[in-house]
């Protein structure tokens, strides 16, 4: 890593230094949540979790991370990006001990839930510093070094999965202890920040004001995030969905009056729909993967499968400016492969047998996936410079929001109803033996009995397990074969709407960066 070099066109002098303090932030959340994702066997067992359970957990570390980006989005040009930079790392050490407060199956729900949610929240506040700050730093690379500065989400990850294998397979030692390894590399991201004088983006040079950055967002982007809003109200907070609304209401009627009631970008509306998609298969997938290798292998393999992922992601980040420039590919053009890609790999893996077919059904997901986060905002940035923090921080925000209200709870969801319907079908009387007593729910989807997550832990780790257990198994497998290949209509759905864009833009002359002198007008909101 140290022999990459920055561009001349960097618009500070710091800006090597504040590149991979930004690097080590991100990495530091990676670390913790590969880690996490890792122990929901140990979560399973000891609390007798259902699939669906696990997945609103690890759904709680994408909505906080909304939050968490999109307030510190809105205020970073304004408080500063160091004070938020010390809030995230306080966030960060009270995550843990929050976590480290469930200790029995009465209280872990509600411990591990906030737990994650106030580490996502801290996780989404640096990355509402980082972003920006990045794309400020390098305005005529965008994405090359928003690339580069999320290589370090796939190091974290890979980093993560092999502590978790060294520790939990190899070692058994206790999810607790494996979890505060995180704090390591958040104490080192606070000193890289330490005492470092941070850039204002060009908006905020120019003197634009939160409503003027807010412009091009207007009314339809904010419908995207508050519908996921309202979600996150009548979900994890448990509010009556009459009152979700109502808070979405209020939030989307703030943004119209702020915004003078501009309706915002098309292009920006359907880029925020798209980011949504992303979320969803990327780090709902994420976080989903190493459990699912895990039960169709072993859980050695399955860690060794998320490394595999990890390395080729790490490695292709570097790789963006290469190919956008030697290859001639735009931004959205590559976004278009990657979709195809990631669809590929998806339906390759459902069908997985051997290890080997795995190798290579992930390694073509990885590649395909590589891109999505870092390129989506550097197109934001590239077309929409006047909504400086504001416009990739809400789509970030969009992302993780998604990732943890469709993503994960989704495909845990999926695989609870799968594995039942599977089950229920080959063995009935085995399945009335085994299904959890609280219903499985998922938005409007039709509520179903999984399997209760401490019998199936049971008769995944029964040395000589009955036919009964055997058949329990069998059909939790074939759950998860069934999960990968909805998974990947996403991204075929994804593909769609890339190519749309690389049409569109080849019609209006190519892909080009904005300059916020060449926007249009104040007040008047780009297509």
């Amino acid at each position: 890593m140290s022999n990459v070099s920055v561009s001349n066109e960097a618009t500070a002098s710091n800006a090597k230094r504040l590149l991979w303090a930004g690097f080590a932030a991100i990495f530091a959340t990676a670390v913790g949540f590969a880690i996490r994702g890792g122990i929901f066997d140990n979560w399973r067992h000891e609390f007798g979790f259902t699939a669906t359970q696990l997945g609103a957990i690890g759904g709680a570390g994408f909505t906080g991370f909304c939050f968490g980006i999109i307030l510190g989005g809105v205020v970073a040009d304004k408080i500063g990006y160091g004070k938020l930079v010390i809030a995230a790392f306080v966030l960060h050490v009270v995550s843990a001990f929050v976590t480290f407060g469930a200790t029995s199956p009465a209280n872990a729900y509600v411990m591990l839930t906030w737990g994650m949610f106030i580490f996502a929240f801290a996780n989404g506040t640096l990355e509402a510093v980082a972003n920006p700050l990045v794309a400020t730093l390098f305005p005529r690379n965008r994405t090359h070094y928003l690339n580069i500065l999320h290589a370090s989400w796939p190091l974290g990850l890979l980093v993560g999965s092999m502590l978790g294998w060294v520790l939990d397979d190899k070692m058994q030692v206790g999810w607790k202890p494996q979890l505060a390894i995180y704090l390591i590399p958040t104490v080192i991201y606070g000193l890289m920040f330490l005492g470092q004088k941070m850039p204002k983006s060009e908006a905020s040079i120019k003197g634009a004001g939160l409503g003027e950055m807010l412009k091009d967002v207007g009314l339809l982007g904010a419908l995207v995030a508050c519908y996921l809003i309202s979600l996150f109200c009548a979900g994890p907070l448990g509010l009556p969905q009459g009152v979700a609304y109502a808070v979405s209401g209020v939030l989307l009627l703030a943004v119209g009056i702020m915004t003078k009631f501009s309706l915002g970008s098309i292009l920006l509306f359907i880029l925020f729909m798209t980011h949504a998609l992303i979320g969803a298969v990327e780090l709902g997938t994420d976080g989903w993967i190493q459990n699912i290798t895990g039960n169709l292998f072993t859980s050695e393999q399955g860690k060794f499968l998320f490394i595999w992922t990890s390395i080729i992601m790490f490695g292709l980040r570097f790789s963006a400016h290469f190919i956008e420039k030697n290859l001639k590919i735009s931004p959205v053009g590559l976004l278009c492969i990657c979709s195809i890609l990631a669809m590929i790999g998806l339906r390759l893996a459902s069908g997985m047998q051997t290890f080997g077919m795995a190798l290579v059904a992930l390694g073509i997901y990885a590649v395909g996936k590589t891109f999505f986060w870092p390129t989506m905002l550097a197109v934001a940035s590239d077309r929409y410079p006047r909504s400086g923090a504001v416009a990739i921080s809400i789509m970030g925000g969009i992302g993780m929001l998604s990732a943890g209200l469709i993503g994960g709870p989704g495909l845990g969801y999926s695989k609870d109803r799968f594995a039942a319907e599977t089950l229920k079908q080959s063995s009935p009387a085995v399945y009335e033996s085994v299904k959890a007593e609280a219903p499985s729910k998922f938005l409007f989807f039709t509520p179903v009995q999984a399997i209760d997550g401490r019998k199936l832990a049971e008769a995944k780790e029964a040395k000589s397990p009955t036919p009964e257990q055997a058949a329990v198994v069998g059909a939790d497998q074939r759950g998860d074969r069934k999960t990968l290949k909805a998974d990947s209509y996403i991204p075929l759905i994804m593909s769609l709407i890339f190519l749309g864009m690389v049409l569109y833009f080849k019609a209006i002359g190519g892909y080009k960066i904005v300059q916020l002198d060449e926007t249009k007008a104040p007040g008047t909101p780009a297509l």
